[in-house]
């Protein structure tokens, strides 16, 4: 019999790892709220700050979240000016997204909160822990689950 198979609590995979993520987003969160962004709200601006725009479908592959949660997250950000969500000038139906220069300016204000933390973090758990710890949760989206698909 395996650890998995025991209906443990401190042997689910799921746990552990939504433990972990609420502690290090809380921890992200409260580096990040003297500009009054979160650490989904960061990671969407940093996302389309490298793709300068798109789609809500493709923002929230990019980030593994489903297209519902990101149009959600989508919303307060937009509320602010810090992004745009437009109809798609070749398909009426896709909303295509875009920073703007405010969300371009908070994020450059963010950016040295999330690398202070970000250093904190690896000087604690470990550079090479840290690095290791991201290729292991890559891993988990390649293990085949399909958790969005219709």
């Amino acid at each position: 019999m395996t650890p998995a198979s025991t209906g443990r609590a401190d042997a689910c995979n799921n746990l552990a790892l939504r433990k972990a993520a609420r502690y290090l987003s809380a921890t992200y969160d409260k580096a990040l709220a003297p500009v009054d962004l979160r650490a989904t709200q960061f990671s969407i601006l940093q996302r389309l700050g490298a793709e300068e725009e798109m789609t809500i479908s493709g923002l929230a592959d990019a980030i593994a979240m489903d297209r519902t949660t990101m149009a959600s997250n989508l919303k307060p950000l937009a509320r602010d000016g810090l992004v745009t969500v437009e109809p798609s000038a070749a398909d009426r139906r896709v909303r295509v997204v875009m920073i703007t220069a405010e969300g371009r300016a908070r994020m450059r204000a963010a950016l040295p909160l999330w690398n202070d933390v970000q250093a904190r973090f690896e000087k604690s758990f470990g550079v090479g822990e840290a690095a290791q710890l991201r290729a292991s949760l890559e891993g988990v989206l390649r293990t085949g689950f399909e958790p969005w698909a219709e």
